[in-house]
């Protein structure tokens, strides 16, 4: 006959073993998050306009960036990448924002229609080597998450 009884020890070997094992399934959940593409940032009005609160120091490394993403733009061979390099443009805020972080603001006019406007896949794709070093330089450098608005025309005065 089987007992259903057993030691204390052996019962708190076993919490411990099932504690062990949820945290190794939620690491590895986490790791794969962390290693999946980040979701596509696409435009999908008439133009668009991303927001970057970059950190005051970090403004040298956040350009730095940018001048990596213009590079793997001119570089590749995608079309698509062609188009977007000739809409896409960022801007810096010149006056000091608050804490004085300065502002970004990259306008994409006009959008590539289905293109992904997210930095960080087109510089992975062109820079493999460099990817975790571009991604914490980016990271690093923002106060906060990017975000993005899109526009409809209501008019153009010139035309």
């Amino acid at each position: 006959m089987l007992s259903t009884w057993m030691s204390p020890a052996a019962g708190w070997r076993r919490v411990s073993c099932g504690l062990v094992l949820v945290v190794a399934v939620l690491a590895v959940s986490a790791a794969q998050a962390f290693a999946q593409a980040p979701p596509p940032r696409t435009v999908t009005g008439d133009a668009g306009v991303v927001y970057y609160v970059v950190k005051a120091d970090k403004t040298a490394d956040f350009e730095s960036v940018v001048g990596k993403l213009k590079e793997a733009l001119a570089k590749s061979e995608n079309a698509a990448h062609k188009q977007q390099a000739a809409g896409w443009r960022f801007f810096k805020q010149v006056e000091p924002g608050p804490n004085g972080n300065t502002l970004y603001v990259a306008l994409v006019d006009p959008p590539v229609k289905d293109a992904d406007y997210n930095i960080l896949p087109v510089l992975y794709a062109a820079f493999p080597a460099e990817a975790q070093a571009l991604y914490a330089l980016y990271r690093d450098a923002l106060v906060g998450g990017v975000s993005n608005v899109n526009y409809a025309l209501v008019n153009h005065l010139g035309k």
